[in-house]
């Protein structure tokens, strides 16, 4: 079990974290001394938690993520622990929409700065927790697939989880959150499927034929 902050320095984290939560929140992408001004912190004290941008906003990220990044599926069904996935996730994700949409505006300003040469030495923000999360999720496929297929099934399943798909459902298509979470189910349920079908392999990972055999 993690040690429990204590103390004057955690407290001053905390405050931070807080800070920045509701800053993004609000639809900020805030910077370190943004953050610092408002929760009254010295810029020099808040650089000592947060050395960079990309540093406090991954904190408050993960903070957002929360019990997503500790998900664990006890199921031997790949199909069914990808919807056990999607059904935690996907809730947090809506609720911390606009934390994680700030996010994201991080990554693609500095993408855009890179590409223009004007990023200098500024740390990169970088994402990839849905990755292994979707690894995990996929996991008793591993075997039963090709290689490249289950890394394909797990690219192909990252394009309906995330704060993206939540913006191009809800934003674009206008769904309320209880059509987009099924939309986003429906699809992540297609792909395993079809996965599954297309190396014949049954829904709890054994083999169509063999599984006909045991019928």
């Amino acid at each position: 079990m993690p040690a429990v902050e204590r103390g004057a320095r955690a407290r001053t984290r905390r405050l931070m974290l807080e800070t920045a939560t509701r800053l993004m929140q609000s639809g900020m992408t805030p910077s370190v001394s943004e953050v610092a001004e408002a929760a009254a912190v010295s810029r020099a004290t808040a650089y000592r938690y947060f050395p960079s941008q990309a540093a406090l906003v991954q904190a408050v990220v993960d903070e957002g993520l929360g019990p997503i990044l500790t998900w664990k599926s006890a199921s031997n069904d790949a199909e069914r622990r990808v919807a056990d996935l999607f059904a935690t996730a996907m809730p947090r994700i809506e609720a911390f929409e606009a934390t994680f949409k700030a996010a994201l505006k991080l990554s693609l300003d500095q993408w855009a700065r890179r590409q223009a040469g004007t990023l200098g030495s500024e740390p990169a923000f970088t994402r990839g927790h849905r990755v292994d999360l979707l690894k995990d999720a996929i996991a008793p496929l591993k075997g039963r697939l090709k290689p490249r297929q289950l890394r394909r099934l797990a690219q192909a399943l990252s394009l309906m989880f995330g704060v993206e798909v939540v913006t191009v459902l809800k934003d674009i298509w206008g769904l309320d959150s209880t059509e987009m979470m099924s939309v986003a189910q429906w699809a992540a349920g297609a792909l395993v499927r079809a996965a599954m079908a297309e190396s014949g392999v049954g829904s709890a990972g054994i083999p169509a034929a063999s599984k006909t055999a045991i019928a």
